[in-house]
């Protein structure tokens, strides 16, 4: 009997959603657990780091990481995944953008460990005490993995194949990749296995978007009882549809709630912030300095916005991993 492909699936600096995708799999999971063997996945079984460094370089077919990588811990775990594996696949937007944690880097890594251990309301510490990555407690040695300055994508740390972006990504397409490995019908490396339209192109409310659309003034879809069928930005309601991959089967649209932009820029775009920047100015309707600078205020957290799920992927993000590990 032939010896079925190893699979690996591990989460770095990531919330675990991800790897609830791959639960939502549902019955499907026992055909994938049937065909391949899953030597790690922290989740849902338990696993020893000395397994996977026993093993020979490239012996796993195939490592599923999620998450960003934030310390020494996540840059150790996807160098050894890396090495031992023939195909890596990066699960999710903060493996593929740096995701919402990649906002941090917005802040310097002193403003974080000051506001989480001593500035924030909740916080007791008394002793100003902060984690240090080794401490000597009644002679054992205690370490931690050091907390970088800036958070990565995984590709800014090891080569990538192949990725799949969403928050989390929708089962259907982790079925599909899951499915194109085993197989051996992949596309060129560096894919990304969605589909390469905007989601504007999905969207179901794109049939009712107007001919010429025209914004004045910008709304919070909280502040509005948002129009189920109408295209959020006719109403001033910004959605990153335009500069977003689609392939998520518009989840948040369907529940009258616009565009985040987890899936990522469209193919061909490095950030979709800049993007989507140039697609809001042009619908703009405004000529005097007031009127602009009114609606510019009218746009709470704009980086928030238009950062959410890929600012260490970004002009705005990129860094060299190696030079800023070593800091």
């Amino acid at each position: 009997m032939a010896e079925k492909p190893k699979v690996a699936i591990c989460g770095l600096g990531a919330c675990a959603g991800c790897d609830e995708a791959v639960i939502d799999l549902n019955e499907a999971i026992l055909q994938v657990a049937d065909a391949v063997d899953i030597v790690l996945w922290p989740l849902a079984m338990d696993f020893k780091y000395s397994r996977i460094q026993a093993m020979q370089d490239g012996e796993i077919a195939l490592s599923i990481l999620s998450g960003s990588v934030r310390n020494s811990d996540h840059q150790d775990m996807a160098e050894l995944l890396r090495k031992k594996s023939q195909l890596v696949l990066a699960m999710g937007a903060c493996a593929c953008f740096g995701g919402t944690p990649g906002l941090a880097n917005f802040r310097g890594k002193d403003d974080i460990f000051n506001w989480v251990y001593r500035d924030a309301p909740t916080v007791v510490n008394p002793s100003g005490s902060f984690p240090q990555t080794e401490t000597v407690l009644n002679g054992h040695k205690l370490t931690l993995p050091s907390f970088f300055e800036h958070v990565f994508t995984l590709d800014q740390v090891i080569d990538v194949d192949y990725y799949l972006p969403g928050c989390p990504p929708p089962p259907d397409l982790i079925g599909n990749a899951i499915n194109a490995v085993l197989d051996g019908d992949l596309p060129p490396k560096g894919s990304t296995l969605a589909p390469r339209k905007a989601l504007c192109d999905t969207c179901p409310r794109n049939q009712h978007k107007p001919n010429r659309m025209e914004i004045r003034s910008f709304r919070r879809i909280h502040e509005v009882e948002a129009d189920p069928d109408a295209c959020f930005l006719a109403a001033g309601i910004i959605c990153l549809g335009p500069a977003t991959r689609t392939g998520c089967g518009e989840t948040c649209i369907r529940i009258n709630i616009p565009c985040r932009g987890c899936f990522g820029p469209v193919p061909g775009v490095v950030g979709s912030g800049p993007k989507f920047l140039s697609t809001l100015a042009s619908l703009l309707v405004v000529e005097r300095d007031d009127e602009i600078k009114d609606a510019i205020d009218s746009i709470d957290d704009p980086v928030g916005y238009l950062y959410r799920f890929a600012q260490p992927s970004s002009i705005l993000g990129r860094r060299s991993a190696k030079k800023s590990m070593e800091e």
